[in-house]
């Protein structure tokens, strides 16, 4: 009649926790380390994982005479059955006994530990991080719970992610996309200077070769970084630049003319 109390006994694992942690967005690209804190259930020292009071033995539940079931009638409308439900007066374990004081019984308390964890480069976010055995405390020698980092990045003011590829913008003045000019623009490994094309059309995209995020698992490959140019063109004009643009008009019509 041991069943209910061989269930009890029986090895259970601790439960898994999950926390999140907000990462710069460089830090997320090259990876960083970082401590994290955690609240989780371990074994109780002051009764080593019974729930027992220490100087206290547990004795054979009278209500259920140590079987932690009883048997209880349900009526139904064909007739009364009789079925076995845990015991009330011991919760199914078949014994009572003094709860131990530090833990209130449950074999288990909470403890507040901090832990340094490596974030590979590459993560993003909605990443998850697995730390085996930092989870709560399992009962009766169970295995621990693991724990699992949620990643959350912050957004950055200029740059933008795309997998593993980086996404901006520059802006430059018409005069500098009809004759090319070099302009210094922002990346992920700091001020690169990145050459604009003469005769750039507005909304080109211009790529930079393997400067975007390290590949998650394989740190040596790396994305692109995707620049898309805008051309500002000018609203108010000083007598000079209208009479050149005027020239330069007039020199367009020309070549086409001559083309035709």
């Amino acid at each position: 009649g041991g069943g209910g109390a061989s269930m009890r006994d029986r090895p259970q694992q601790g439960e898994d926790i999950v926390v999140r942690v907000r990462l710069s967005f460089l830090e997320a690209v090259f990876g960083c380390e970082q401590e994290v804190a955690t609240s989780r259930r371990e074994t109780c020292g002051s009764c080593d994982g019974s729930g027992i009071q220490s100087g206290t033995k547990p004795t054979t539940c009278s209500q259920c005479g140590g079987a932690g079931q009883v048997i209880s009638a349900v009526r139904t409308p064909i007739g009364t059955f009789q079925q076995s439900v845990p015991c009330n007066a011991c919760g199914g374990s078949g014994r009572t006994f003094t709860p131990c004081s530090s833990c209130n019984g449950s074999a288990r308390v909470m403890k507040n530990k901090t832990l340094s964890v490596r974030f590979p480069a590459g993560v993003d976010n909605g990443s998850r991080l697995r730390v085996r055995g930092e989870g709560n405390s399992g009962r009766n020698g169970g295995r621990t719970g693991d724990l699992y980092v949620e990643v959350e990045v912050e957004r950055d003011a200029e740059l933008e992610r795309d997998g593993e590829n980086i996404k901006s913008t520059v802006t430059v003045g018409c005069t500098d996309a009809i004759l090319g000019t070099s302009v210094k623009t922002r990346t992920v490994d700091g001020s690169v200077e990145l050459k604009i094309p003469a005769g750039t059309q507005p909304g080109t995209t211009l790529l930079m070769s393997k400067r975007g995020v390290p590949r998650l698992g394989n740190p040596n490959l790396r994305g692109d970084h995707l620049v898309r140019v805008n051309v500002k063109i000018p609203n108010n004009l000083t007598p000079e630049e209208k009479e050149k643009f005027e020239e330069i008009r007039e020199l367009s019509n020309q070549q086409v003319k001559v083309k035709q």
